[in-house]
Protein backbone atom coordinates (compact mmCIF):
# COMPACT_ATOMS: atom_id res chain seq x y z
CA UNK A 1 0.00 0.00 0.00
CA UNK A 2 1.66 3.15 -1.09
CA UNK A 3 1.23 6.47 0.63
CA UNK A 4 0.17 8.76 -2.16
CA UNK A 5 0.06 12.50 -1.99
CA UNK A 6 -2.24 12.86 1.00
CA UNK A 7 -5.26 15.02 0.89
CA UNK A 8 -8.32 14.44 3.03
CA UNK A 9 -11.83 14.18 1.76
CA UNK A 10 -14.76 16.13 2.77
CA UNK A 11 -17.22 14.79 5.19
CA UNK A 12 -20.54 15.96 3.92
CA UNK A 13 -21.47 14.13 0.78
CA UNK A 14 -23.43 11.14 -0.26
CA UNK A 15 -22.10 7.65 0.11
CA UNK A 16 -20.26 6.84 -2.99
CA UNK A 17 -17.94 9.70 -3.52
CA UNK A 18 -14.87 9.14 -1.44
CA UNK A 19 -11.72 10.94 -2.37
CA UNK A 20 -8.18 11.68 -1.47
CA UNK A 21 -8.36 13.44 1.82
CA UNK A 22 -8.22 12.37 5.42
CA UNK A 23 -11.17 11.28 7.23
CA UNK A 24 -14.17 13.32 6.50
CA UNK A 25 -14.47 13.29 2.83
CA UNK A 26 -16.28 16.08 1.21
CA UNK A 27 -16.97 15.45 -2.40
CA UNK A 28 -19.30 16.51 -5.11
CA UNK A 29 -22.81 17.21 -3.93
CA UNK A 30 -25.29 14.48 -4.83
CA UNK A 31 -27.69 14.98 -7.65
CA UNK A 32 -30.68 16.93 -6.41
CA UNK A 33 -28.86 18.15 -3.34
CA UNK A 34 -29.26 21.76 -4.35
CA UNK A 35 -33.02 21.35 -4.37
CA UNK A 36 -32.99 19.72 -0.95
CA UNK A 37 -31.14 22.72 0.45
CA UNK A 38 -33.31 25.28 -1.35
CA UNK A 39 -34.34 28.01 -1.16
CA UNK A 40 -30.99 29.43 -2.12
CA UNK A 41 -28.66 28.86 0.83
CA UNK A 42 -25.13 29.56 -0.37
CA UNK A 43 -22.01 29.09 1.75
CA UNK A 44 -19.14 31.52 1.41
CA UNK A 45 -15.70 30.33 0.41
CA UNK A 46 -13.47 29.07 3.23
CA UNK A 47 -9.76 29.44 2.57
CA UNK A 48 -7.02 27.09 3.85
CA UNK A 49 -6.08 27.48 7.50
CA UNK A 50 -2.30 27.11 7.79
CA UNK A 51 0.24 27.17 10.58
CA UNK A 52 -2.07 26.52 13.53
CA UNK A 53 -0.48 25.32 16.74
CA UNK A 54 -1.57 22.14 18.53
CA UNK A 55 -3.47 23.04 21.69
CA UNK A 56 -4.75 26.33 20.27
CA UNK A 57 -8.27 27.47 19.40
CA UNK A 58 -9.61 29.45 16.47
CA UNK A 59 -12.99 30.72 15.34
CA UNK A 60 -15.04 28.10 13.56
CA UNK A 61 -15.46 29.34 9.97
CA UNK A 62 -18.64 29.28 7.92
CA UNK A 63 -20.84 32.10 6.61
CA UNK A 64 -23.79 31.91 4.21
CA UNK A 65 -26.38 33.92 2.30
CA UNK A 66 -30.09 33.34 1.86
CA UNK A 67 -30.35 33.97 -1.88
CA UNK A 68 -34.09 33.30 -2.01
CA UNK A 69 -36.89 35.84 -1.98
CA UNK A 70 -38.34 35.10 1.47
CA UNK A 71 -37.00 34.99 5.02
CA UNK A 72 -36.41 31.62 6.65
CA UNK A 73 -37.68 30.73 10.12
CA UNK A 74 -34.85 28.28 10.84
CA UNK A 75 -31.47 27.28 9.46
CA UNK A 76 -29.24 24.35 10.39
CA UNK A 77 -25.47 24.25 10.05
CA UNK A 78 -23.14 21.29 10.49
CA UNK A 79 -19.36 21.02 10.81
CA UNK A 80 -17.24 17.91 10.55
CA UNK A 81 -13.56 17.65 11.44
CA UNK A 82 -10.90 15.00 11.10
CA UNK A 83 -9.11 13.24 13.97
CA UNK A 84 -6.69 16.06 14.82
CA UNK A 85 -9.41 18.67 15.37
CA UNK A 86 -12.35 19.09 17.75
CA UNK A 87 -14.86 21.56 19.15
CA UNK A 88 -14.08 23.64 22.23
CA UNK A 89 -17.63 23.78 23.58
CA UNK A 90 -21.13 22.72 22.61
CA UNK A 91 -23.90 25.35 22.92
CA UNK A 92 -27.39 24.29 24.00
CA UNK A 93 -28.74 24.67 20.46
CA UNK A 94 -26.04 22.34 19.08
CA UNK A 95 -25.15 18.65 19.40
CA UNK A 96 -21.86 16.86 18.84
CA UNK A 97 -21.03 13.29 17.94
CA UNK A 98 -17.89 11.17 17.91
CA UNK A 99 -18.20 8.96 14.84
CA UNK A 100 -15.57 6.55 16.11
CA UNK A 101 -13.34 4.79 13.62
CA UNK A 102 -13.56 1.48 11.82
CA UNK A 103 -12.70 -0.20 8.54
CA UNK A 104 -11.50 2.48 6.13
CA UNK A 105 -12.74 5.45 8.16
CA UNK A 106 -10.66 7.02 10.93
CA UNK A 107 -12.21 8.81 13.86
CA UNK A 108 -14.12 12.02 13.10
CA UNK A 109 -16.32 14.51 14.93
CA UNK A 110 -19.50 16.31 13.88
CA UNK A 111 -21.37 19.27 15.37
CA UNK A 112 -24.88 20.31 14.23
CA UNK A 113 -26.48 23.61 15.30
CA UNK A 114 -30.05 24.90 14.91
CA UNK A 115 -30.57 28.64 14.49
CA UNK A 116 -33.87 30.51 14.80
CA UNK A 117 -34.69 33.14 12.21
CA UNK A 118 -35.59 35.31 10.65
CA UNK A 119 -32.82 34.69 8.14
CA UNK A 120 -33.43 37.45 5.62
CA UNK A 121 -32.65 37.36 1.89
CA UNK A 122 -29.49 39.06 0.62
CA UNK A 123 -27.76 39.11 4.02
CA UNK A 124 -24.58 37.27 4.98
CA UNK A 125 -24.84 35.42 8.31
CA UNK A 126 -22.35 33.48 10.43
CA UNK A 127 -22.49 31.85 13.88
CA UNK A 128 -20.90 33.91 16.63
CA UNK A 129 -18.58 32.45 19.25
CA UNK A 130 -18.08 28.87 18.02
CA UNK A 131 -14.50 27.67 18.47
CA UNK A 132 -12.44 25.00 16.74
CA UNK A 133 -9.89 23.19 18.92
CA UNK A 134 -6.58 22.07 17.46
CA UNK A 135 -5.71 18.76 19.14
CA UNK A 136 -2.17 17.69 20.07
CA UNK A 137 -2.37 15.07 17.29
CA UNK A 138 -3.18 17.60 14.56
CA UNK A 139 -0.96 17.67 11.47
CA UNK A 140 -2.85 17.88 8.17
CA UNK A 141 -6.56 17.85 8.87
CA UNK A 142 -9.78 18.96 7.27
CA UNK A 143 -12.84 20.94 8.21
CA UNK A 144 -16.13 20.62 6.29
CA UNK A 145 -19.27 22.78 6.62
CA UNK A 146 -22.87 22.37 5.46
CA UNK A 147 -25.95 24.60 5.65
CA UNK A 148 -29.58 23.59 5.15
CA UNK A 149 -33.13 24.84 5.68
CA UNK A 150 -34.03 21.30 6.83
CA UNK A 151 -32.95 19.55 10.01
CA UNK A 152 -29.60 17.75 9.71
CA UNK A 153 -29.78 14.46 11.60
CA UNK A 154 -26.62 12.59 12.56
CA UNK A 155 -28.32 9.40 13.75
CA UNK A 156 -26.49 7.03 16.09
CA UNK A 157 -22.81 6.46 15.42
CA UNK A 158 -20.22 4.02 16.73
CA UNK A 159 -19.95 5.94 19.98
CA UNK A 160 -23.69 6.32 20.58
CA UNK A 161 -26.23 9.09 19.87
CA UNK A 162 -25.29 12.77 19.63
CA UNK A 163 -24.60 14.69 22.84
CA UNK A 164 -26.79 17.76 23.29
CA UNK A 165 -24.88 20.86 24.34
CA UNK A 166 -25.33 22.59 27.68
CA UNK A 167 -23.47 25.85 27.10
CA UNK A 168 -25.04 29.22 26.28
CA UNK A 169 -26.86 29.17 22.96
CA UNK A 170 -25.01 30.54 19.95
CA UNK A 171 -26.68 32.95 17.52
CA UNK A 172 -26.28 33.98 13.92
CA UNK A 173 -24.97 37.47 13.36
CA UNK A 174 -24.92 39.57 10.23
CA UNK A 175 -21.65 40.06 8.38
CA UNK A 176 -22.09 43.41 6.60
CA UNK A 177 -18.45 43.44 5.48
CA UNK A 178 -18.87 40.26 3.45
CA UNK A 179 -20.30 40.26 -0.07
CA UNK A 180 -23.54 38.27 -0.28
CA UNK A 181 -24.10 35.63 -2.93
CA UNK A 182 -26.12 36.70 -5.95
CA UNK A 183 -29.92 36.66 -5.56
CA UNK A 184 -31.44 33.43 -6.88
CA UNK A 185 -28.14 31.50 -6.86
CA UNK A 186 -28.25 27.97 -5.49
CA UNK A 187 -25.21 27.00 -3.56
CA UNK A 188 -22.88 25.56 -2.79
CA UNK A 189 -24.60 24.22 0.31
CA UNK A 190 -21.32 22.72 1.57
CA UNK A 191 -17.69 23.78 1.66
CA UNK A 192 -14.44 22.46 3.07
CA UNK A 193 -10.91 23.52 3.81
CA UNK A 194 -7.59 22.07 4.92
CA UNK A 195 -6.24 22.84 8.38
CA UNK A 196 -2.46 22.46 8.60
CA UNK A 197 -0.74 22.39 11.99
CA UNK A 198 2.83 23.27 12.91
CA UNK A 199 3.74 19.74 13.88
CA UNK A 200 5.45 16.55 12.77
CA UNK A 201 5.09 12.77 12.94
CA UNK A 202 8.04 10.50 13.69
CA UNK A 203 7.93 7.13 11.90
CA UNK A 204 10.23 4.55 13.52
CA UNK A 205 11.16 0.89 13.10
CA UNK A 206 12.50 -1.52 15.72
CA UNK A 207 14.86 -4.42 14.98
CA UNK A 208 15.59 -7.60 16.94
CA UNK A 209 18.31 -9.93 18.19
CA UNK A 210 17.81 -13.66 17.67
CA UNK A 211 19.66 -16.57 19.23
CA UNK A 212 19.56 -20.31 18.59
CA UNK A 213 21.40 -23.27 17.17
CA UNK A 214 21.36 -24.83 13.72
CA UNK A 215 18.03 -26.60 13.19
CA UNK A 216 16.09 -24.38 15.61
CA UNK A 217 13.01 -22.40 14.58
CA UNK A 218 12.93 -19.04 16.35
CA UNK A 219 10.26 -16.32 16.46
CA UNK A 220 10.97 -12.85 15.12
CA UNK A 221 9.01 -9.74 16.04
CA UNK A 222 9.68 -6.29 14.60
CA UNK A 223 7.66 -3.10 14.92
CA UNK A 224 6.66 0.03 13.06
CA UNK A 225 5.70 2.98 15.27
CA UNK A 226 4.27 6.41 14.66
CA UNK A 227 5.73 8.21 17.66
CA UNK A 228 3.78 11.33 16.77
CA UNK A 229 2.88 13.82 17.85
CA UNK A 230 0.82 14.06 14.65
CA UNK A 231 -1.44 11.40 13.15
CA UNK A 232 -1.03 10.45 9.47
CA UNK A 233 -3.49 9.10 6.92
CA UNK A 234 -2.84 7.44 3.58
CA UNK A 235 -4.98 6.74 0.54
CA UNK A 236 -8.08 4.58 1.11
CA UNK A 237 -7.34 0.85 0.96
CA UNK A 238 -3.63 1.65 1.06
CA UNK A 239 -0.91 1.39 3.64
CA UNK A 240 0.37 4.62 5.15
CA UNK A 241 3.91 3.37 4.60
CA UNK A 242 5.78 0.13 3.86
CA UNK A 243 8.33 -1.61 6.06
CA UNK A 244 10.88 -3.72 4.19
CA UNK A 245 12.38 -6.62 6.17
CA UNK A 246 15.46 -8.54 5.02
CA UNK A 247 16.12 -11.80 6.89
CA UNK A 248 19.62 -12.82 8.08
CA UNK A 249 21.62 -15.15 5.83
CA UNK A 250 21.43 -18.84 6.72
CA UNK A 251 17.74 -18.72 7.70
CA UNK A 252 14.46 -19.78 6.08
CA UNK A 253 11.13 -18.14 6.92
CA UNK A 254 8.57 -20.79 7.87
CA UNK A 255 5.76 -18.39 8.86
CA UNK A 256 5.24 -14.75 7.87
CA UNK A 257 2.66 -12.03 8.38
CA UNK A 258 3.80 -9.98 5.37
CA UNK A 259 4.15 -10.30 1.61
CA UNK A 260 7.26 -12.08 0.35
CA UNK A 261 9.32 -10.27 -2.29
CA UNK A 262 11.67 -13.24 -2.68
CA UNK A 263 15.25 -13.86 -1.54
CA UNK A 264 14.37 -13.45 2.13
CA UNK A 265 12.83 -9.98 1.80
CA UNK A 266 9.32 -9.08 2.98
CA UNK A 267 7.05 -6.09 2.40
CA UNK A 268 4.92 -5.15 5.42
CA UNK A 269 2.22 -2.49 5.43
CA UNK A 270 0.03 -0.89 8.06
CA UNK A 271 -3.25 -2.58 8.91
CA UNK A 272 -5.30 0.58 8.33
CA UNK A 273 -4.98 3.46 5.90
CA UNK A 274 -4.04 5.75 8.78
CA UNK A 275 -1.85 5.67 11.89
CA UNK A 276 -2.67 7.54 15.06
CA UNK A 277 0.05 9.10 17.18
CA UNK A 278 1.81 6.71 19.58
CA UNK A 279 0.46 3.66 17.76
CA UNK A 280 2.42 0.50 16.92
CA UNK A 281 2.12 -2.12 14.21
CA UNK A 282 3.82 -5.46 14.92
CA UNK A 283 5.02 -7.99 12.34
CA UNK A 284 5.74 -11.57 13.35
CA UNK A 285 7.71 -14.32 11.65
CA UNK A 286 9.22 -17.72 12.38
CA UNK A 287 12.74 -18.40 11.10
CA UNK A 288 14.50 -21.73 10.82
CA UNK A 289 18.25 -21.53 11.32
CA UNK A 290 19.63 -23.63 8.46
CA UNK A 291 23.33 -22.94 8.96
CA UNK A 292 25.73 -20.67 10.78
CA UNK A 293 26.88 -17.71 8.71
CA UNK A 294 29.53 -15.45 10.18
CA UNK A 295 28.20 -11.96 10.76
CA UNK A 296 24.68 -12.90 9.67
CA UNK A 297 22.52 -9.83 9.93
CA UNK A 298 19.15 -8.77 8.54
CA UNK A 299 17.54 -5.37 8.40
CA UNK A 300 14.29 -3.46 8.94
CA UNK A 301 13.77 -0.25 6.97
CA UNK A 302 11.02 2.16 6.02
CA UNK A 303 10.48 2.39 2.29
CA UNK A 304 12.56 5.03 0.55
CA UNK A 305 9.82 7.55 0.02
CA UNK A 306 9.56 11.22 0.81
CA UNK A 307 8.06 11.90 4.25
CA UNK A 308 8.41 15.67 4.70
CA UNK A 309 6.42 15.51 7.92
CA UNK A 310 9.11 13.28 9.50
CA UNK A 311 12.39 15.14 10.09
CA UNK A 312 13.96 12.35 12.18
CA UNK A 313 15.68 9.87 9.83
CA UNK A 314 18.02 8.11 12.26
CA UNK A 315 15.31 5.65 13.37
CA UNK A 316 14.11 4.72 9.87
CA UNK A 317 16.31 1.59 9.87
CA UNK A 318 17.26 -1.11 12.37
CA UNK A 319 19.20 -4.40 12.42
CA UNK A 320 18.10 -8.00 12.86
CA UNK A 321 21.05 -9.71 14.55
CA UNK A 322 21.48 -13.50 14.67
CA UNK A 323 23.69 -15.36 17.13
CA UNK A 324 24.08 -19.08 16.40
CA UNK A 325 25.14 -21.21 19.38
CA UNK A 326 28.39 -23.08 18.95
CA UNK A 327 29.25 -21.34 15.71
CA UNK A 328 31.90 -18.79 14.85
CA UNK A 329 29.26 -16.26 13.87
CA UNK A 330 29.88 -12.71 14.95
CA UNK A 331 26.61 -10.97 14.49
CA UNK A 332 27.19 -8.58 17.34
CA UNK A 333 26.34 -4.96 17.35
CA UNK A 334 23.36 -2.89 18.23
CA UNK A 335 20.26 -2.05 16.26
CA UNK A 336 20.11 1.30 14.58
CA UNK A 337 18.79 4.08 16.82
CA UNK A 338 19.22 1.84 19.86
CA UNK A 339 15.74 0.34 19.67
CA UNK A 340 16.45 -3.37 19.83
CA UNK A 341 13.70 -5.92 19.55
CA UNK A 342 13.64 -9.43 21.03
CA UNK A 343 13.28 -13.07 20.20
CA UNK A 344 10.27 -15.08 21.26
CA UNK A 345 11.84 -16.03 24.58
CA UNK A 346 11.99 -12.40 25.68
CA UNK A 347 15.73 -12.03 25.15
CA UNK A 348 16.30 -8.29 24.89
CA UNK A 349 17.77 -6.85 21.73
CA UNK A 350 20.45 -4.23 21.63
CA UNK A 351 19.25 -1.08 23.30
CA UNK A 352 16.27 -2.86 24.86
CA UNK A 353 15.61 -4.24 28.28
CA UNK A 354 14.84 -7.82 29.15
CA UNK A 355 11.42 -7.17 30.61
CA UNK A 356 8.39 -8.41 28.74
CA UNK A 357 6.30 -5.66 27.21
CA UNK A 358 2.76 -5.41 28.50
CA UNK A 359 1.49 -3.33 25.64
CA UNK A 360 -0.90 -4.85 23.16
CA UNK A 361 1.19 -5.34 20.06
CA UNK A 362 -0.80 -5.73 16.90
CA UNK A 363 -0.09 -8.33 14.31
CA UNK A 364 -1.85 -9.43 11.21
CA UNK A 365 -3.91 -12.54 11.19
CA UNK A 366 -2.46 -14.75 8.54
CA UNK A 367 -2.58 -14.71 4.81
CA UNK A 368 -3.16 -12.03 2.25
CA UNK A 369 -6.22 -10.03 3.12
CA UNK A 370 -6.28 -11.12 6.78
CA UNK A 371 -7.50 -8.63 9.30
CA UNK A 372 -5.45 -7.11 12.06
CA UNK A 373 -5.56 -4.49 14.73
CA UNK A 374 -3.15 -1.69 15.36
CA UNK A 375 -2.18 -0.63 18.83
CA UNK A 376 -4.81 2.11 18.85
CA UNK A 377 -7.54 -0.51 18.46
CA UNK A 378 -8.45 0.26 14.87
CA UNK A 379 -9.05 -2.59 12.49
CA UNK A 380 -7.96 -2.89 8.92
CA UNK A 381 -6.46 -5.23 6.37
CA UNK A 382 -3.05 -6.83 6.24
CA UNK A 383 -1.36 -8.59 3.40
CA UNK A 384 0.48 -11.75 4.26
CA UNK A 385 1.95 -14.93 2.90
CA UNK A 386 -0.31 -17.39 4.64
CA UNK A 387 1.14 -17.26 8.15
CA UNK A 388 -0.60 -16.00 11.24
CA UNK A 389 0.29 -13.59 14.00
CA UNK A 390 -1.47 -12.54 17.15
CA UNK A 391 -3.44 -9.29 16.89
CA UNK A 392 -4.17 -6.95 19.75
CA UNK A 393 -2.95 -9.19 22.56
CA UNK A 394 0.08 -9.11 24.78
CA UNK A 395 3.17 -10.11 22.83
CA UNK A 396 5.20 -12.59 24.82
CA UNK A 397 7.95 -12.35 22.23
CA UNK A 398 8.66 -8.65 22.58
CA UNK A 399 10.66 -6.81 25.18
CA UNK A 400 10.39 -3.22 26.29
CA UNK A 401 12.50 -0.98 24.14
CA UNK A 402 14.11 1.80 26.08
CA UNK A 403 13.85 5.13 24.29
CA UNK A 404 13.50 3.75 20.81
CA UNK A 405 9.74 4.26 20.79
CA UNK A 406 9.63 7.50 22.72
CA UNK A 407 7.05 10.00 21.46
CA UNK A 408 9.35 12.47 19.81
CA UNK A 409 9.00 14.77 16.88
CA UNK A 410 10.35 18.22 16.19
CA UNK A 411 11.04 20.57 13.38
CA UNK A 412 9.12 22.94 11.14
CA UNK A 413 5.75 22.21 9.62
CA UNK A 414 5.95 20.17 6.48
CA UNK A 415 2.89 19.52 4.33
CA UNK A 416 1.42 16.04 4.17
CA UNK A 417 -1.78 15.22 2.43
CA UNK A 418 -3.73 12.68 4.41
CA UNK A 419 -6.24 10.59 2.54
CA UNK A 420 -9.87 9.96 3.20
CA UNK A 421 -10.77 6.62 4.61
CA UNK A 422 -14.48 7.01 4.43
CA UNK A 423 -17.25 9.47 3.82
CA UNK A 424 -19.81 10.85 6.21
CA UNK A 425 -22.80 12.35 4.55
CA UNK A 426 -24.75 15.11 6.21
CA UNK A 427 -27.69 15.88 3.99
CA UNK A 428 -30.98 17.63 4.43
CA UNK A 429 -32.59 14.45 5.70
CA UNK A 430 -29.81 12.74 7.59
CA UNK A 431 -26.25 11.56 7.84
CA UNK A 432 -24.87 8.51 6.14
CA UNK A 433 -21.67 6.99 7.46
CA UNK A 434 -20.23 5.04 4.57
CA UNK A 435 -17.72 2.50 5.75
CA UNK A 436 -15.37 0.81 3.37
CA UNK A 437 -14.59 -2.72 4.23
CA UNK A 438 -10.88 -3.19 4.45
CA UNK A 439 -9.53 -4.52 1.20
CA UNK A 440 -6.27 -6.12 0.33
CA UNK A 441 -3.11 -4.06 0.53
CA UNK A 442 -1.44 -2.99 -2.63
Amino acid sequence: MAHASPRRRALFQTAGAVGTVALLALGAAPAGAAGSDAPGLSLGRIGPIDGVRPGSELSLPGSFTNTGSAALDKVWMAWSVTHGLGFSRTPSNCSTQNLGGADEMPQSFVMVCEFDGPVNPGVVYAPEGLKLKVQDSALNDELAVRVSDSRIETGTGEEGPPDQGTGPAVKLVERPDETPAAPGSTGPAWSKTDVTAKSTADFQVTGARLKGKVGDTVPLTVKFTNAGPGWVAGEPYSSVTHVLIKMPAGTTVTQASCKSLGQGTYDCGTYNSWVYADSETTYKFKLKIDKAVAGAKGSVALEKKSRPFDPVKSNDTADILLDVDGADATGGGSSTSGSGGSDGSGTAGAGGSGSTSGSGDAGGTGGSGGSGTDASGSSGSASGSGASATAGGSDSGSSSTGGGLAATGSGSTLPLAAAAAGAVVLGAGGVLVARRRAGRQR
